[in-house]
């Protein structure tokens, strides 16, 4: 008898759930700061905290070790990315069956990007080229695990159509996927599109709004420049006329944040998995405009 996911019992009518993602820091300095932002989130008692994992597979032991880390300190439900770039087909069973004896209850299945230094994605020899393989594979051989998956309101760089990308996505769906979490987004009617291409595509599963609340004005016109997400207009020029002001982009970021997340409880979105930056504050607030508050002596 294998164990409920997670993911299997979130994002049921009535209930607005929250997850947030987290990435291997680099120095043991990191490590510490990660660990005093982890700690006030986990009081929120998030469905999940996701650690990624790094381009080409570089961090696969880092994110494990994190998430064990995540579920023994504060008893919360870890998810692991991993990516078919992770090996060969073997390699990759190996990792799952690694995966779960560090405790990880769901994976966040993704095709992967190509490591540092090499500009087009390659197969393993002997690996997948796919996510909706590597959900079937999981959902055939590791049925314990909830599987979540990526969508892109604003289209895949890389799809030639959004049409493409949602056909994409079913795939990911019908190999066995139990929720869908999108690519950042700062136009909520992008959000609301996609979902209603997804719902005509015949996509039944738990669509999960991803936010990044904006810390930092050139860095987040760096992440959008990558990963082809829409800045409004009247957000750049705010945030424009304070680049030489740290805590006022902050505020522009948070507040803005705040509103998007609102809106999107107020349109039925499931609930909300926010990209953390390895940072709490920005969430901290934001959770409390949506009125939630942390667990006392979590």
């Amino acid at each position: 008898m294998t164990r409920q996911n997670p993911l299997s019992a979130a994002y049921r009518p009535g209930q607005f759930d929250i997850s947030f993602e987290i990435f291997p820091p680099k120095t043991a300095e990191g490590d510490g700061a990660l660990w005093n932002s982890v700690a006030p989130l986990a009081a929120f008692r998030p469905t999940f905290i996701s650690c990624t994992y790094g381009a080409g597979g570089s961090t696969r032991g880092r994110t494990l070790e994190l998430c064990e880390q995540i579920t023994r300190r504060f008893d919360v439900p870890a998810t692991a990315h991993f990516t078919c770039l992770g090996g060969t087909v073997d390699e990759l069973r190996e990792w799952l069956t690694w995966a779960g004896q560090h405790g990880v209850r769901n994976i966040m299945a993704l095709r992967g990007d190509a490591p540092a230094g090499q500009a087009d994605w390659k197969q393993v020899e002997g690996g997948l080229s796919y996510a909706n393989e590597l959900v079937a594979l999981i959902r055939g051989e590791f049925p314990q695990f909830g599987i979540g998956v990526a969508g892109y309101p604003e289209k895949h760089p890389q799809a030639p159509s959004l049409e493409v990308d949602i056909t994409n996505l079913k795939r990911k769906v019908d190999a066995g996927a139990d929720a869908i979490f999108t690519q950042l987004f700062y136009v909520n009617d992008a959000f609301y599109r996609f979902r209603d291409r997804c719902e005509r595509a015949g996509i039944r599963i738990p669509i999960v709004p991803g936010l990044m609340p904006i810390l930092n004005f050139a860095q987040i016109q760096r992440i959008t420049s990558l990963c082809g997400a829409e800045l409004p207009a009247d957000l750049s020029r705010r945030l424009s006329e304070v680049q030489d002001d740290k805590d006022a982009q902050f505020e522009i970021g948070v507040d803005f944040a705040a509103e998007q997340s609102l809106d999107l409880r107020k349109h039925g979105a499931p609930g909300i998995h926010f990209y953390v930056l390895n940072r709490s504050t920005a969430c901290e607030r934001i959770l409390g405009a949506l009125g939630l508050s942390p667990l006392v002596g979590v």
